[in-house]
């Protein structure tokens, strides 16, 4: 019993439900599921499912991802489900806007790199990688109306960010009350005894749980855990918004970007994306309160956690030296990243190509608030036409030599 206690604790360690009737509901849940598989000699079924609306992953995707790895480490059977079809309906519950629809062919190219990436966090060895498109795209029209028929209309509009939408009018598609009903089908599947996801999630978790009773199935434990805020302070990490940090970014870009987030997010970053112990998250916290440490400081233990977490010591110690002369400095890095260009590219070109922003809107947002410089001069037209031999600045910490 001790070892169950233990792993309840580890399991349910800064998990957020809304209500704290809920979490006392699933922690008694998971402690008796804990007992019963031991007793049957089989390891707890834990899934967590991504939709691959980007093709990379970032920080605030390790979240749930560090907590199946906790369960591997325990010896129980871990799935990462990539969300091959539920990606295509789109997930409401994090939008106050409709999602648009993905391409079938961006999801089979992002789902290949999602599911390399996962190894960052997870054991290869330990980890069963599914795609729900498996089973969903199999699902008849009958069998859709046979799920629907546990549900009211009013169930899913209660949800804020629907019911915000109903009231300014704005368009609700069919396809989006869809979406809990294909997510819970995932549980059925996988036959799941716990299923992890954000807090902003749980409609569709609590939803799974009433589809696996209708299907003659034990209700799998619902474990949520609070978004991560992205590096702009206000929006959740989204590759989208551009306020992400990718786990495969070069350590750099990752201790630079992470060096750039608001004070009050240094200790939710510690508590929700670090290994750092309880005992001294709780000595920062102290330290903060009582002024007694600049958070630059621990600013920079966040960053070299992270980077040490994703590479190893020695890149984070390099990324630090560099964040230091580059950024606090201001000096030009001694190697800067080469790029050789064709006749007439425009910089907002240029900057997609070689790998500095995700899409030509992004450079352009980013020319429009000045960030981008061409041998310090501010670009302020996306259209300017890039020459040789130029050293491009984008941001604080990005440079590129074009030859």
């Amino acid at each position: 019993m001790e070892s169950i206690n233990k792993q309840v604790s580890i399991y349910m360690h800064g998990s957020e439900f809304g209500t704290p009737q809920i979490k006392e509901m699933m922690t008694q849940e998971l402690r008796q599921r804990l007992i019963e598989v031991q007793a049957e000699n089989r390891p707890l079924r834990v899934y967590c499912g991504f939709d691959v609306t980007a093709p990379d992953i970032h920080l605030g995707h390790t979240i749930p991802m560090r907590k199946l790895r906790q369960f591997q480490d325990f010896g129980h059977d871990v799935t990462f489900l990539i969300g091959t079809f539920t990606t295509l309906i789109g997930d409401p519950s994090d939008r106050d806007e409709a999602r648009s629809m993905a391409l079938k062919e961006d999801i089979e190219r992002n789902a290949q790199t999602y599911a390399e990436q996962s190894f960052r966090i997870l054991d290869r060895e330990k980890t069963r990688i599914r795609y729900n498109y498996e089973w969903l795209s199999k699902l008849t029209f009958a069998d859709v109306i046979n799920m629907a028929s546990y549900f009211t209309v009013q169930q899913f509009l209660v949800r804020d960010r629907l019911r915000n939408r109903l009231e300014k009018n704005d368009p609700i598609w069919l396809r989006e009350l869809l979406y809990p009903l294909a997510q819970g089908y995932d549980a059925v599947s996988l036959q799941a005894d716990v299923q992890i996801g954000a807090t902003e999630q749980l409609f569709n978790l609590m939803a799974a749980r009433r589809l696996q009773e209708a299907f003659g199935q034990k209700p799998q434990i619902c474990i949520t855990f609070p978004v991560l805020v992205g590096t702009d302070g206000i929006n959740r990490m989204s590759k989208s918004l551009g306020n992400y940090i990718g786990i495969t970014e070069p350590p750099d870009e990752i201790y630079g970007k992470t060096m750039s987030i608001n004070d009050d997010l240094i200790l939710p970053y510690f508590e929700l994306v670090t290994d750092v112990p309880d005992g001294e998250q709780a000595e920062f916290r102290k330290q903060l309160e009582d002024g007694a440490v600049n958070p630059m400081v621990l600013k920079k233990r966040l960053a070299r956690e992270l980077v040490t977490q994703f590479y190893d010591a020695e890149a984070a110690t390099e990324a630090e030296k560099h964040f230091e002369r580059v950024v606090q400095k201001r000096e030009t890095p001694e190697e800067i990243q080469e790029f050789k260009i064709s006749t007439d590219i425009p910089i907002s070109r240029l900057l997609v190509d070689a790998g500095l922003v995700a899409s030509r809107s992004e450079a352009n947002r980013l020319i429009q608030q000045g960030a981008v410089s061409m041998d310090g001069v501010k670009v302020e037209d996306a259209n300017q036409i890039v020459e040789k031999n130029i050293i491009i600045k984008v941001g604080k910490r990005r440079y590129l030599k074009s030859t």
